[in-house]
């Protein structure tokens, strides 16, 4: 069995961690640990639904973790990581951590869009992008996961069968992108459902999101040329699911059987990609709690736009269901085992 740890449990992506884990095969839960003192009491004073795992919250004592876990998962607020990385890392002890710490391979650009200083630079390039189905070999050897953001996830998966088939013009990509409010955390999504609920808004548009430095920067490895994009993030009035309509620019014409026909085989051998013949459009619905990303594709010939709608559950397939799944490539697990 594979010890595992949470740190951090408070968050949606940590409750969604317990679920996954807590069913999972060939994991054990061995750790579970809050931020602070303030924090240790029993699991089911948080979780009442988790009463039959016995477990309970402790103080983060990077000793206990070292030795109760073969791997730690980090559920905590961007910069919280410095610290604790280095120490688990050189203990053995492999960490996949959901925040942005070491996702961002330029730590001045991290800087620039995270407003903070990176304190564990030397750690950076330790760290494998989580991508699960376009990293596999490397996150096998990873000692180090960087898990993505949710709407990397969708805009990376939507796009990379267009860019490795060299379908695409890289400039001016735009990417319109809707997120159930889950994805801002758990007290904005108390105060949008006590305030705000059924509002429909778009936020930090024209270059204000902090997820836009990780997509240009994958988008750029994908095609080998820098890449910049426009990218809108819009709430809708739901709690989990994200849909993102992503405008690529064609640089051959090509019809829409061809690009689906391209995208099924790219992706025929990926247990959580679904590909959607043509004409069929997903919706959040039909993949909310799975691991699942669904696509669909349509080019547009008066433009010679291909039009790409990618979608997934922000916290499964977008958070912790990616998290798993990685530990599982990480462990040499099929990746499907404990989700599915």
């Amino acid at each position: 069995m594979i010890k595992v740890g949470i740190v951090g449990i408070t968050g949606y992506t940590g409750e969604e961690l317990l679920k996954i884990l807590s069913k999972h095969p060939e994991a054990a839960i061995t750790g579970l640990y809050g931020r602070s003192a303030a924090e240790t009491k029993d699991l089911k004073e948080v979780y009442p639904q988790f009463d039959s795992l016995n477990l309970k919250v402790e103080a983060l004592d990077v000793n206990k973790i070292k030795s109760a876990c073969d791997i730690v998962f980090l559920a905590l607020p961007h910069a919280v990581a410095f610290e604790v990385v280095p120490q688990l890392l050189d203990a053995g002890v492999k960490v996949i951590d959901l925040s942005a710490d070491f996702r961002i391979k330029s730590s001045e650009i991290y800087e620039k869009w995270y407003s903070v200083e990176h304190t564990a630079k030397d750690y950076i390039t330790k760290a494998v992008y989580g991508l699960s189905e376009l990293n596999e070999p490397s996150i096998k050897q990873a000692k180090l996961v960087a898990n993505p953001g949710c709407y990397p996830t969708t805009v990376l998966l939507g796009c990379a069968p267009a860019i490795k088939n060299g379908l695409t013009d890289m400039q001016g990509i735009i990417v319109d992108a809707k997120s159930g409010i889950s994805g801002a955390g758990r007290k904005p999504t108390q105060e949008y459902f006590s305030k705000e609920h059924p509002n429909f808004r778009a936020y930090k548009i024209a270059g204000g999101h902090r997820h836009i430095p990780e997509i240009e920067q994958e988008l750029s490895k994908l095609s080998g040329e820098s890449v910049t994009l426009t990218f809108t993030p819009h709430i809708i009035p739901v709690e989990r699911g994200m849909l993102s309509t992503i405008y690529l620019k064609l640089g051959k014409n090509i019809e829409t059987s061809e690009v689906v026909a391209m995208y099924k085989e790219f992706y025929k051998d990926k247990s959580f990609i679904k590909i959607l013949d043509e004409d069929v459009m997903p919706g959040i619905k039909d993949v909310n709690n799975t691991n699942s990303c669904e696509i669909s594709l349509k080019v547009d010939k008066r433009t010679n736009i291909l039009i790409i709608v990618s979608v997934i559950d922000n916290l499964v397939k977008g958070a912790s269901g990616q998290a798993v799944q990685n530990m599982n490539i990480m462990f040499g697990l099929p990746e499907t085992t404990g989700l599915i």
